[in-house]
């Protein structure tokens, strides 16, 4: 390193003569010009910056690169969790997200349209912030709260029952829909008239000028006037989507159970003028104000506060304002606070998750910023300690180290968090800053400044501690010869005590709060204990070895394995950020394996198989030839039928006046016993429901006949263990249950039914579950071709709809990027490892080769003393990876990180954090073979210089 900027000398002062006695300096002759000026000293951190500009570079780099990543995090975060509030909203359904406000209407009771419209506008300006509702699809009016029968008989009567009315008059009639015949209705409340969709006109009949008569409270009926057939437009928008009844009729079916009949439900659009005429009918009118909300202007950030207002509307002030517009008998009804509940409760399990991803990774990226400084102090140790011999003092040096330093880090911050700025905006919301998007500043300010404050300090902290006692020069400092002081091994077990009671801690009080970040800190304070144990322990085994290697032939073993226990390159802070890095790797990719297996499990119990195939309706019989289309098709394995009967009533041996029903499965038993054994699905062995012989249709009059079957829990419970029997259009028999599973592949409730099909009277078989690697196209295809009444749904397809959240996608995103950073920095702290043992290495090396050590054997000692310290990390690391999984397990939900809400999968009841062997084993190997191949290039670039520099005299090294 070159020396320091040293002052011209000025000439000593004579003995007793003080600054002002001195002669003033004589003028110059005449003639002669005055002398030039001493050159000033050059500062002192352009001189350092120039004489090592690599390293300046790589350490602007490393913190560029560091900087962006700790900017980018918070910004990251906030854009993921705005989308996943955003999705939410958007995609919940119109009549569970709509903030609905009634008040009922007395009987003959007369109410204007204008004063609804400006109740509307008060009632929108008591929603309390952030809530926000959409102009374009709020919509007011009356309506009836029970729908009311249509008197014509010229309208159409199903089975004989008449058809049944909602009457409603929606505001914006003529915004939302197209007249496609006749005019817009008008009237009054004396002379009602309406509209109807062109889909109610075509199913009833109606036409423009038809008249339909409702019952009214008055003995005589109440008429309607059709004056409109019109076309909803955007019938998905909340306008049409809250009472899909407005513009589409229904053919429902009377809740009889002794006979089915069908009648048609539909709705009449009365004139806002004529919504009076409501409250003379039967229909038990009310006034509705009704609020869809927005949701572009929502961040991450109003997440509480829109559930707070949501509450407030509920049962709080706001609630109060509503009923001084709506009344006193007001009612406020809205999904939405499920909705944003759901939201807190998947964000609140996902975010511990996430932050020990963030934990990890930041713990690691510390410990290498730290290792670089150590790097530059080793590089500079000689001068330092030259300084300090000639009377330099901490402080002096410590200022203007962080001169140097903060030259280099502040600038690269400032980039970095510039570059995250740029990259990472956020989704875009009105009124937000067209540089920065949506996502606050603050937070990435603060983490860029923190990056540029470690960076900055950790070359003269640490040169302060080291120098601050006079050092002798050239002194060793291996493993063996540089003895841990008795302050390090106070403060490593200070560090151990502490670590391992807050672990300790952590088991005995659980992990309810959200807050505590101590859950996320576990997987750090395992690496450290684990690395502060190895730095201690790794020397000991290493001596074990050095002694039988002593009987090997050759030099480069003994040696490779004796330096490997001395050097100091083996020290705490490589060992620290490799065994953090693996640490991290190994428990997120047990997070990621474990939210694949769930979503690949629940897919399997979802559908049954790798595909299930079932008619659109329940009972619908397969077609002859489509289980054998089904089984030519590419790519299928096994196509099974079977027959699912729902809602089979079920008997008990204790009278009970409690109903319960269950699927009845008809199956063959060989078969079905090995799907469910290859799903792992409620698995038993065929000979449990082996045949009775008397089935078939011949057994119609036999209903003594004793059928074994398999029942879920409560079926088993309710039935029995004696024979019991069943009534089901698959026959008249009886049943005794032979087994209990907890499920079953052909149903996804909790309760089920399983026979021998060949023992049933009325074989219809219903579904057909296929497994293989079968194409979802070309199984289409195939089914179609049979018959368009039966749906074919795949895992694959079930497996992607677990997915729909942005927050379940983001945080996956997230956990891969913190692997793959955790993995970056263990490359850079191997390589800064191998950097500062670098320049001893090659002087060992060439005075390996005077005495007689070819090149060969050198490249290979070289190699063979970095893989020692390399295996430790690498067992460290998945020792603590595999110690942290159990450790955080209990405070780890990954339900709903795994699946897209709480009821993705009904049989799915519980996704546990287990350990991923592969992401264990395969970052630990990596870190050897790395490890190995890094300093198999440093030895044969090593080699192929001279050895005259290393060995030239005078060389300190």
């Amino acid at each position: 390193m070159p020396d320091v900027p040293r002052e011209e000398p000025r000439p000593m002062q004579p003995a007793g003569e003080s600054p002002a006695h001195r002669p003033a300096p004589a003028a110059p002759p005449a003639g002669e010009s005055e002398k030039a000026p001493a050159p000033a000293v050059a500062p002192w951190v352009r001189t350092r910056l120039r004489a090592a500009p690599g390293a300046a570079a790589g350490l602007a780099l490393l913190v560029f690169v560091t900087a962006l990543l700790a900017a980018a995090l918070p910004r990251v975060v906030d854009a993921y969790e705005t989308k996943g509030l955003r999705h939410d909203v958007r995609t919940a359904p119109a009549h569970q997200s709509m903030i609905e406000i009634t008040a009922p209407l007395a009987q003959g009771a007369e109410v204007s349209p204008d004063t609804l419209r400006g109740d509307q506008e008060r009632l929108r300006g008591v929603m309390p912030a952030p809530l926000l509702t959409d102009r374009g699809q709020t919509v007011h009016g009356v309506r009836t709260m029970i729908r009311v029968q249509g008197l014509d008989p010229w309208l159409p009567k199903p089975d004989n029952e008449p058809v049944e009315f909602t009457l409603a008059s929606p505001s914006d009639l003529g915004a939302h829909a197209t007249l496609r015949q006749g005019r817009m209705p008008a009237g009054s409340p004396k002379r009602a008239e309406a509209a109807v969709t062109a889909a109610t006109a075509r199913a009833l009949g109606i036409r423009p000028g038809s008249v339909v008569h409702v019952p009214g409270i008055a003995a005589e009926p109440v008429a309607f006037t059709v004056t409109g057939i019109v076309e909803p437009r955007d019938p998905e928008r909340p306008y049409w989507a809250v009472e899909p009844l407005l513009r589409t009729p229904l053919l429902a079916m009377k809740p009889d159970p002794t006979q089915l009949s069908s009648y048609w439900q539909a709705a009449l659009l009365v004139s806002p003028a004529s919504g009076s005429a409501l409250a003379t009918t039967t229909g038990t009118p009310e006034v509705y104000w009704r609020f869809p909300p927005v949701h572009d202007h929502l961040t991450a950030e109003d997440g509480g506060p829109l559930a707070a207002s949501l509450a407030s509307l509920s049962g709080g002030p706001a609630l109060v304002k509503v009923r001084e517009v709506a009344g006193p008998t007001g009612r406020l009804a809205t999904g939405l606070d499920d909705v944003v509940a759901g939201y807190e409760a998947t964000g609140a399990a996902i975010s511990p998750v996430v932050a020990v991803a963030v934990f990890g990774i930041g713990a690691v990226a510390a410990v290498v910023v730290a290792m670089t400084g150590g790097l530059f102090l080793a590089r500079r140790d000689g001068e330092l300690t030259l300084l300090r011999a000639r009377g330099a003092s901490l402080p002096g040096i410590g200022f203007r180290l962080l001169g140097e330093t903060a030259a280099v880090a502040v600038p690269s911050a400032a980039l970095g968090l510039a570059a995250a700025v740029a990259l990472v905006r956020g989704p875009d919301t009105p009124g937000a800053p067209a540089l920065t998007g949506s996502a606050p500043l603050l937070p990435s300010v603060l983490a860029a400044a923190l990056v540029a404050l470690v960076a900055a300090l950790v070359l003269p902290v640490r040169a302060v501690l080291r120098h601050r006692a006079p050092r002798l020069h050239g002194v060793r400092e291996d493993l063996v010869d540089a003895k841990p002081s008795r302050r390090r091994t106070v403060v490593e077990l200070t560090l151990l005590v502490l670590a391992a009671g807050a672990i300790g801690s952590l088991r005995l009080r659980g992990t309810s709060d959200s807050g505590d970040h101590l859950v996320s800190a576990a997987p750090v304070l395992v690496g450290v204990i684990a690395a502060l144990a190895l730095v201690r322990i790794q020397p000991v085994p290493l001596r074990w070895l050095a002694r039988p290697a002593r009987r090997m032939r050759g030099v480069v073993g003994p040696l490779a394995i004796a330096r490997a226990g001395r050097s100091s390159a083996g020290g705490v802070l490589p060992l620290l950020a490799l065994v953090l890095a693996l640490t991290t790797a190994a428990f997120g990719g047990s997070v990621l394996a474990g939210v694949a297996d769930a979503r690949d499990r629940a897919a399997l119990l979802s559908t049954g198989a790798d595909a299930r195939i079932e008619g659109r309706t329940e009972g619908v019989p397969l077609p002859a030839g489509l289980t054998e289309a089904v089984r030519g098709t590419r790519g299928v394995r096994e196509a099974l039928p079977v027959q699912i009967e729902y809602g089979v009533a079920l008997p008990s041996p204790v009278a009970t006046d409690q109903p319960m029903s269950a699927p009845l499965v008809a199956v063959d038993p060989a078969a079905y016993s090995r799907l469910a054994r290859r799903t792992d699905n409620g698995a038993f062995p065929a000979e449990l429901l082996a045949s009775t012989g008397k089935g078939g249709r011949d057994a119609v009059g036999d209903t003594e006949r004793v059928l074994p079957a398999l029942a879920s829990p409560g079926v088993a419970a309710r039935l029995g263990d004696r024979p019991m029997k069943l009534n089901a259009a698959a026959g008249a028999f009886h049943v005794r249950v032979v087994a209990v599973r907890t499920s079953t592949p052909a149903v996804r409730g909790a309760d089920f039914l399983v026979v021998n099909a060949a023992d049933i009277t009325n074989l219809r078989q219903t579904a057909v579950l296929v497994t293989g690697a079968a194409d979802g196209p070309a199984l289409r295809a195939a089914v179609e071709a049979k018959s368009k009444e039966f749906a074919v749904t795949t895992g694959a397809e079930v497996r992607g709809s677990y997915v729909d959240s942005p927050l379940q996608s983001g945080a996956e995103g997230l956990y891969s990027a913190a692997i793959g950073a955790g993995a970056a920095y263990a490359v850079v702290a191997v390589l800064l490892s191998l950097t500062r043992s670098g320049p001893e290495r090659a002087t060992l090396l060439s005075r390996l080769r005077t005495m007689g050590l070819t090149r060969r054997q050198g490249r290979r000692l070289l190699g063979l003393e970095a893989l020692p310290p390399a295996v430790f990390a690498a067992l460290g690391g998945a020792l603590a990876g595999w110690a942290t999984v159990p450790l955080l397990a209990p405070g780890v939900d990954l339900y709903r990180m795994a699946l897209a809400t709480a009821e993705g999968s009904p049989a799915l009841t519980d996704v546990p954090l287990r350990v991923d062997p592969w992401s264990l084993a395969l970052p630990a190997v990596a870190v050897v073979l790395l490890t190995g191949a890094a300093a198999g290039i440093q030895a044969w670039w090593t080699g192929r210089k001279s050895s005259v520099k290393e060995l030239r005299a005078g060389d300190a090294r």
